[in-house]
């Protein structure tokens, strides 16, 4: 009862503060919040008078530094070291590193508070309760992680499966006569798959001032597919080579090629696990029929 009145305490005192937050008397606005009235150029905000403080903004700022070094721990500690802005972006999801280390440490801190008022209900013995305060909220913060892997590995499989039909496009489009930039936006208006969407953040980058070939590969980098190296690759060579379409055609071949021995192989890695059930039901039974005599024969010796 006393971890009760504790925990009701600990809520009551977050809630006062909120409240209070939201109070100017409390809580005094700063000095460009003050002199933003008086702006020249100011913007119109009429959803929230001006002075007033966020409280999901307060608490954003507050929790944000928090959750992005609890977060660059346990990926140390689980053996991760890549970046995590990398393994969004090759995962394709629209959010940045700080709302998915915030969304992480949030639904942490919601499993601790549930693990604690499950084990002040229930008083199970010790080893539990360190297993529900503590196991829990590192099993939920690193599902997390699991799933964005899991993100990112879906959409290089998709990744993979779309170049060689795209670097078959591409290579149509160069013997047509057409540049390869005129090529890739071309296909970037055209398409619509993982590759695509790709091809447009390099189309992005390049009119923002890089060169085509360092965009390429700076996307070769940040997917870390073979298949996109290897296209990237020969794309490099749009200047050098005079026939880059029958490279890209011989290039699609390789890499179809190469997902179908992908695919065979884990064909035959699934046959191989159909035996292991099929062998375990085989043995049960016979470790059974030579137990039973085995035991029966030690009764009647010993007895």
């Amino acid at each position: 009862m006393n971890g009760l009145i504790l925990l009701s305490a600990c809520c009551g005192f977050v809630g006062l503060s909120l409240i209070l937050g939201c109070n100017r008397f409390f809580c005094r606005s700063g000095m460009p919040t003050r002199l933003a009235p008086y702006a020249p150029n100011r913007t119109e905000d009429r959803s929230a008078e001006p002075g007033t403080p966020s409280i999901v903004g307060s608490l954003r700022a507050v929790l944000l530094p928090i959750a992005e070094s609890f977060g660059e721990r346990l990926g140390r500690l689980s053996g991760i070291r890549t970046d995590l802005a990398a393994r969004i972006k090759r995962a394709g999801s629209p959010r940045s590193p700080s709302e998915f280390r915030l969304e992480q440490f949030v639904a942490v801190l919601l499993t601790e508070a549930v693990a604690c008022a499950l084990a002040l209900w229930i008083r199970p013995g010790p080893a539990v309760v360190i297993l529900l305060t503590l196991g829990t909220p590192t099993l939920v913060a690193l599902s997390a992680e699991h799933r964005l892997e899991s993100a990112a590995a879906r959409r290089t499989e998709r990744l993979e499966a779309e170049l060689p039909v795209v670097s078959e496009q591409i290579a149509v489009l160069l013997a047509s006569g057409l540049s390869l930039g005129s090529a890739l936006d071309r296909i970037c208006r055209r398409s619509s798959g993982a590759v695509a969407e790709d091809l447009r953040a390099v189309q992005m980058a390049v009119r923002q001032g890089t060169s085509e070939v360092e965009a390429l590969r700076a996307w070769a980098d940040r997917v870390r597919c073979e298949g996109v190296d290897r296209l990237v690759g020969v794309l490099s060579m749009h200047r050098d080579a005079a026939d880059l379409g029958a490279l890209l055609a011989t290039e699609a071949r390789g890499i179809r090629a190469a997902a179908h021995r992908r695919t065979i192989e884990s064909i035959e890695r699934r046959a191989q696990l159909v035996w292991i059930p099929v062998t375990v039901a085989t043995l049960v039974p016979g470790l059974i029929l030579i137990g039973v005599p085995f035991v029966n024969a030690m009764t009647r010796i010993t007895g």
